[in-house]
């Protein structure tokens, strides 16, 4: 809210310059903003896909759970008035790569009733395989 009333001070005092430095400044923590919730979902979109993978099964709760945080991703990542999304292709990749780490510790907590570590259940897993599918699913 403060940086709309800045906003508003510099556009009053035709001072443009600072005006549009501060939407750019607003442009880019709304963007992260968005990036963040996505990384947030594919988190959870990753810890369902290395469980169906590790355990050969899935479960109707593992299924919702994906496609609910494949909708949250693909709903987030919209932009809605201009068209276009938020996140380039190459941004959720490196958002995959980036929650993948978080996905696995959970996952392990979760999977085969929490008997294997992280660094074990990655060992049962292609990683490249589940990042590509969960790639896929949100885009």
């Amino acid at each position: 809210m403060e940086e709309l009333i800045t906003l508003r001070k510099y556009i009053e005092e035709k001072n443009y310059i600072k005006a549009l430095e501060l939407v750019g400044e607003l442009e880019e923590m709304s963007k992260e903003d968005k990036l963040n919730k996505i990384y947030s979902y594919a988190v959870i979109l990753l810890v369902h896909l290395i469980k169906q993978q590790a355990e050969k099964r899935t479960t109707r709760s593992w299924d919702v759970s994906i496609d609910n945080s494949v909708r949250e991703i693909k709903r987030t990542n919209k932009r809605r008035k201009s068209g276009g999304y938020y996140a380039s292709k190459e941004e959720l990749i490196e958002t995959i790569d980036e929650a993948f780490e978080a996905a696995i510790k959970r996952a392990a907590l979760e999977a085969f009733e929490g008997r294997h570590d992280s660094d074990e259940l990655e060992q049962m897993i292609d990683v490249v395989q589940v990042k590509q599918a969960a790639l896929n699913l949100m885009t």
